[in-house]
């Protein structure tokens, strides 16, 4: 079969593979990659993509999917891959509403209470209408966050 996207490696590149390899500089995946990139070199070794998975532990795909970001996007983004431009969830207390919950907390606790807990914090902030729902491991996350 005819690869589609033949990686080439200039000097400075393989440079910083190799280095990256020697070294174990980086997560595993950045070591693998770099690994799988030195043997795919058409310039240098040019393995076969089955004796590349095999030799590293990993499917064919995968290293067919390595090539053709190399090709496609460049080496940085090939080795540490593709930056998250938003977080998995979004914040449920922005600044202002943190604010709040900072300035509940630095205020004297409710009557028949001496001190705050998470928990009390909690429904308060809820009582207060500050946000409609929140977990006490939030107001925490929060709280840690300004110490």
């Amino acid at each position: 079969m005819v690869k589609k996207y033949i990686v080439r490696l200039a000097e400075d590149e393989r440079a910083v593979l190799q280095e990256v390899v020697k070294r174990l500089k980086g997560t595993s995946q950045k070591v693998r990659r770099a690994q799988v990139l030195l043997k795919a070199d058409a310039d240098g070794p040019d393995w076969t993509d089955a004796r590349i998975a095999q030799t590293y532990g990993c499917r064919t795909q995968t290293v067919e999917n390595i090539r053709e970001r190399f090709v496609t996007q460049g080496l940085e983004l090939t080795l540490n891959g593709q930056p998250r431009l938003k977080p998995p969830r979004e914040k449920l207390l922005d600044g202002e509403q943190e604010a709040k919950v900072i300035a509940l907390r630095l205020g004297s606790p409710p009557p028949g209470f001496s001190n705050w807990s998470l928990r009390l914090l909690a429904e308060q902030v809820v009582a207060l209408e500050i946000v409609e729902s929140i977990s006490y491991e939030t107001v925490r996350r929060t709280l840690k966050k300004t110490a």
